[in-house]
């Protein structure tokens, strides 16, 4: 028998008396009512009830447990409700993994919009490029960039990273033309180092081309990178969606446009449940509708 189930009748039988007002209340026979206080004094190993011809009373061990199983009822419907409300109601606290420039530049603008029509949500967010385990970590979703492989989670598409390549004005006018792809073995090139490998960058104009490159300033911050071009380091790759700015203010020019652009997916990533709370299908569909 479920002993919660057997903890709820005692509770009810202890309330109203006999186990007749707990069959007619609970919708069910007094055999069936006797028979899970029987099992239930069987499992605990003491006499919950003293039977008496017309009524019953609890024994003392009867009356100590009749606490602790108001305890456990009360707290078990406490949080059945607190779960049922999470799947009709978007509040509580919404756990995110973003990567640090998407955090900024792309979601800060919808995430602000999201909270200002729930009120009653927290947002709790983790900036990292490193991919988060997120039973480990505790995450809800994470916004990840890659080609996901089969890992037993669920995925949306949000939008298509189109890699570019820039530098400064000033760094292409101290250097070399840069021409075509293999010219930037010769110069100074910025790097991100959770790409595998850092060095080897890929062109594709009908055909393949890898050149591997000189490492000026390696970093996992997409930040720093951008920076460090605008400031003359050397030639960057990254989303044309993080230069946007910079290009058309004229701080960064692009180049190697004649290539084919390298487009990376970004998705939510999230774990697969069915009953998943209101406030994580809430933002998933929202996210997704902003972006499309």
């Amino acid at each position: 028998m479920d002993k919660f189930d057997c903890l709820k009748v005692f509770s009810r039988v202890a309330s109203l008396g006999t186990f007749t007002a707990a069959a007619n209340e609970l919708n069910t026979t007094q055999s069936a009512v006797s028979k899970k206080i029987a099992w239930l004094e069987k499992q605990v190993g003491i006499t919950l009830f003293h039977r008496h011809a017309r009524a019953i009373s609890l024994t003392t061990g009867g009356k100590q447990y009749l606490n602790l199983a108001l305890k456990l009822t009360d707290e078990m419907n406490l949080v059945e409700s607190q779960l049922r409300q999470e799947q009709t109601s978007i509040s509580g606290t919404l756990k995110l993994s973003v990567p640090s420039a998407f955090s900024v530049k792309k979601l800060s603008v919808p995430l602000n919009e999201f909270l200002n029509l729930h009120p009653e949500l927290s947002v709790d967010v983790s900036v990292s490029d490193k991919f988060v385990d997120l039973v480990e970590s505790d995450i809800d979703i994470a916004i990840r960039a890659a080609y996901l492989k089969d890992s037993g989670l669920k995925a949306r598409w949000i939008i298509d990273n189109e890699l570019i390549y820039f530098a400064s004005p000033d760094y292409l006018e101290k250097h070399p033309t840069i021409e075509i792809a293999e010219d930037l073995a010769q110069h100074q090139c910025l790097t991100y180092s959770l790409s595998t490998p850092s060095n080897l960058w890929r062109f594709n104009d009908g055909k393949e081309t890898k050149v591997k490159i000189k490492e000026q300033v390696r970093s996992d911050s997409p930040e720093m990178l951008v920076q460090m071009a605008k400031l003359g380091q050397g030639v960057a790759a990254m989303p044309k969606w993080m230069v946007e700015h910079e290009l058309k203010s004229g701080s960064l020019t692009q180049i190697l446009e004649q290539y084919k652009t390298v487009k990376l997916p970004m998705y939510m990533v999230y774990k697969d449940s069915e009953h998943q709370p209101q406030r994580i299908r809430a933002f998933i569909d929202f996210i997704s509708n902003y972006f499309s």
